[in-house]
């Protein structure tokens, strides 16, 4: 599988004009099946589309920085960069023909206890350039910090992103950048934004503090954890921040909240997790629909008033609220194997990366196949929802 950038696409660097006033990317956390959403945005910079904003929670908030804080040409290279170094096996195993056979094996009970053992030694080893075990976690006892309140030493991880990211460029704000986090004294969540503060490791790392792998991280005084813990997905950040203009959302979903019905305690867990996941981005989608009529139904009746009645403060104020934004929203969730865990977020396999890349790769490939995608919904219909595995959602 090639996942390089194309030569035609590195060649013809022409950004493609799109009928958007912005474009939003918004990514979910998930750990290793963060790898999607290096493919989701290798096909958008390949089909030239420029993104405005991103959004992003925990590994999402990983990518996002190695997105904005390089220059448009380096994107994907950096990406790839990262994606190779957690991916390099902390243990070499000897090259025995049982565990060869087990790796290579596209039988899914075989690929299931490899993905099982990969996990395991995830757990054990840590992943290189990301997080190191540490030797006595405060399991009995008191810590005499909260920084080192974890199974896992994250310092790896601070120096992976101070080599591959350019934290002055993230703060030129030449691309928005919002990640979430939460407050551990307060519990409520906390968007780091570019354009309100200088963004720095700290903060991209505090998105992605989940505990108890994890420490709280220290910005300010205050102890932060994974924004994830509250909500896995920014999306409610973005329908709350909309500003009166037309936007194309690439919204990524590691976590599908439609699945079967288990009929075993491993799989009752993994469904567990993927609802507890996913359930959050359903109902910011289902309040967006709600707003968005409540909008178009209230520009209708203000358009009924008298327009002497347009200069009232009151009026005015409903004029604000009832702009429509025009809105497509492009849905792209990663699509979980049958043979795949619970402990599939620890799964940093070199195979299971690429092949969650590709996955994401082709997903957007198949979503910007589709015409309508990047065209502007009709004033009527305010907000189109294409989920790429469903078509188009009413």
């Amino acid at each position: 599988m090639n996942l390089a950038p194309s030569v035609e696409s590195l060649r013809t660097c022409v950004h493609r004009v799109v009928p958007f006033e912005r474009v939003a990317l918004v990514l979910q956390g998930g750990g290793a099946l963060g790898a999607y959403q290096a493919g989701v945005f290798q096909a958008i910079h390949e089909a030239n589309i420029d993104i405005d904003w991103l959004c992003g929670t925990s590994i999402g908030a990983i990518n996002g920085a190695l997105i904005t804080g390089n220059p448009a040409h380096k994107r994907v290279e950096r990406l790839r960069d990262f994606w190779e170094a957690v991916t390099t096996p902390p243990v070499k195993f000897p090259n025995l023909p049982w565990v060869t056979d087990l790796r290579l094996s596209h039988d899914g009970h075989s690929r299931a206890w490899s993905n099982k053992f990969s996990a395991f030694s995830t757990m054990v080893n840590g992943v290189p350039d990301f997080f190191a075990p540490r030797a006595v976690p405060p399991l009995h006892s008191s810590a005499e910090s909260p920084d080192l309140v974890s199974y896992y030493d994250p310092a790896p991880l601070k120096a992976t992103l101070e080599r591959l990211v350019d934290f002055d460029l993230i703060n030129s704000q030449a691309m928005r950048l919002s990640v979430a986090a939460v407050n551990v004294r307060t519990g409520s969540t906390v968007h780091f934004d570019n354009i309100e503060r200088p963004l720095r490791a700290a903060h991209i790392m505090a998105s992605a503090s989940l505990p108890p792998g994890f420490p709280p991280t220290a910005i300010d005084g205050e102890y932060y954890w994974d924004g994830g813990l509250v909500s896995n997905s920014p999306m409610q950040f973005v329908i709350d921040n909309r500003q009166g203009y037309s936007a194309l959302v690439f919204q990524v979903d590691l976590w599908d909240a439609s699945g079967e019905v288990p009929l075993d305690i491993t799989s009752a867990n993994l469904r567990a997790l993927e609802i507890h996941n996913a359930s959050r981005v359903n109902i910011s989608l289902d309040e967006y629909r709600r707003l968005q009529k409540f909008r178009c139904a209230l520009g209708m009746l203000l358009d009924q008033l008298p327009g002497g009645s347009h200069n009232d403060p009151k009026i005015r104020l409903l004029i604000e609220e009832a702009r429509v934004t025009l809105v497509t929203l492009v849905q792209l969730k990663y699509q979980a194997k049958k043979y795949e865990t619970a402990g599939k977020t620890f799964e940093f396999s070199r195979r299971a990366m690429e092949e969650h890349w590709q996955a994401g790769y082709d997903d957007t490939r198949a979503a910007l196949a589709e015409p309508a995608v990047l065209e502007l919904p009709d004033v009527r219909e305010a907000a189109r929802i294409f989920d790429v595995h469903r078509g188009w959602m009413r």
